[in-house]
């Protein structure tokens, strides 16, 4: 399997670099396989199969225009159907970014994954195409990135309220499980970059189950809906706690005025001033709760923000 992921980075990298797309600067695999952590389904005869996205970082040259990245995407569609269908896991190449883009998130848990796993794709090698991006150690990770991870696997949660797709919500509750332990682990700033390294950390057996169910999915829940919720619950409680102990859990100026300029509304006063992100999760520990559909409003919210 490790052959037919370097085959198709290979060949998928060879038609990029025959679009001639004069404003990409470079591609990577990220994500799972480009960190050497992607599934692998064991199938009847021994046979085997990829199980998860191939996740790509699409970067293109700093100065690129709206119009050049939106070119470069569409460009991308063909080589992502022709592979998809090769392979039969999804090809994601993400939202075009400029380098740019990509440093001024760069103390988040997104961009620092990044840093720490992918293999090269097409154009300029990561190496240097990233040179200039700050490698933190996981210790520096701030707090907020722990209050994006429970909104993310929250937000999953309740959409496995509003899907009868089995395999969906198997993956959501699976999923939350290790969102919740990474949550606990940034607040602590003992994070990982690697997941077996994680879930040492955390010694939560029902963590090291998600994990193995990620590396080799078996078809089934590591618990039940209400046993992840739990957990969520759990993690939001101790995140909270942690961000309030140490004063980084405060409203500010900047961010009202970021809210109501991108939102074009107040919404819940008593959290205006709050990170976003902050008044995101604090709103969907009642939808979760409840276990209601999501909220029109909480829905644009996590469009724009999440």
């Amino acid at each position: 399997m490790d052959r037919k992921i370097r085959e198709a980075i290979k060949g998928i990298g060879g038609d990029i670099e025959a679009l001639r797309l004069p404003k990409l600067l470079g591609v990577v695999l990220c994500g799972g396989y480009g960190r050497g952590e992607g599934g692998v389904a064991e199938l009847a005869r021994g046979k085997r199969r990829l199980s998860d996205s191939f996740e790509f970082c699409t970067v293109a040259r700093d100065g690129a225009g709206h119009r050049d990245l939106a070119a470069i995407q569409a460009a991308l569609v063909p080589v992502s159907v022709r592979w998809r269908d090769m392979l039969g896991v999804s090809m994601d190449f993400g939202r075009v970014k400029t380098l740019k883009s990509i440093r001024r998130f760069q103390d988040g848990v997104a961009v620092q994954n990044l840093l720490h796993g992918y293999c090269d794709v097409a154009g300029m090698k990561g190496s240097e195409m990233f040179r200039d991006v700050a490698v933190r150690q996981p210790s520096e990770l701030p707090w907020i990135e722990a209050v994006r991870e429970l909104v993310n696997y929250g937000v999953g949660l309740v959409f496995t309220v509003e899907s009868d797709a089995k395999g969906f919500v198997l993956r959501n509750v699976n999923k939350c499980v290790l969102g919740a332990g990474d949550a606990l682990l940034i607040a602590r700033g003992q994070y990982a970059w690697k997941m077996a390294d994680r879930a040492a950390a955390l010694g939560d057996p029902r963590y090291t189950a998600a994990m193995e169910c990620n590396f080799r999915p078996v078809g089934k829940k590591v618990c039940g809906s209400d046993e992840a919720r739990k957990m969520w619950f759990a993690a939001v409680d101790n995140v909270l706690e942690t961000g309030q102990k140490s004063g980084v859990m405060k409203r500010s100026f900047g961010q009202a005025v970021r809210w109501l300029l991108r939102r074009k509304t107040i919404g819940d006063r008593k959290t205006l001033g709050y990170d976003p992100v902050l008044r995101m999760l604090l709103e969907l520990v009642g939808v979760v709760r409840a276990e209601r559909t999501m909220p029109p409003s909480l829905r644009r919210d996590w469009e724009v923000f999440g």
